[in-house]
């Protein structure tokens, strides 16, 4: 179960404005996490919590197909993101580190920024518990459950080849 504060964005929240191009020479996850968002939401940095929750409208991650984007997301603090639609690569590079993404219209349309909402990604429930309204979203099938448990792809295989030994 995730549980966090929302910060919500438009549509088109491209792989530069999460993470812009001048730090891609930066290769350690914890300093992209500090120019996270920075040329959308300057603040964003400086709110994030742990567990926080990024909501956005459609064509999130439209842009380049750079891995930088979700890492900074996830090492900033942020537990999910919910969206109307995800560009398929950025979905891909989210899964692979393990990064939750649920799409639900209904969801981003429910819930207004600053709200606290509550995910659980096995049953593919979205509680805003601002306003007690509930949302659905279609879970993951077992195999992208597992590597987002697991932490992402490297982690998952990791565990898979331990477990043949």
């Amino acid at each position: 179960m995730l549980k966090g504060k929302v910060h919500k964005y438009g549509a088109n929240v491209n792989t530069d404005e999460i993470i812009p191009a001048r730090y891609l020479n930066v290769s350690e996850p914890a300093l992209l996490a500090e120019h996270c968002m920075e040329d959308i939401d300057l603040d964003f940095v400086k709110r994030v919590k742990p567990g926080d929750i990024i909501v956005a409208d459609t064509n999130f991650g439209c842009g380049s197909s750079r891995e930088h984007a979700p890492l900074a997301i996830k090492t900033s603090g942020v537990s999910c993101v919910i969206a109307k639609s995800f560009a398929r690569i950025f979905f891909r590079n989210a899964i692979n580190i393990g990064l939750p993404l649920l799409e639900s219209g209904a969801a981003v349309d429910g819930i207004s920024n600053g709200d606290t909402v509550e995910v659980d990604l096995e049953k593919g429930l979205i509680k805003n518990l601002t306003t007690g309204k509930q949302f659905t979203a279609k879970p993951y099938p077992e195999f992208m459950s597992q590597l987002v448990k697991t932490g992402g792809l490297i982690e998952y295989t990791k565990k898979r080849l331990a477990s043949v030994k």
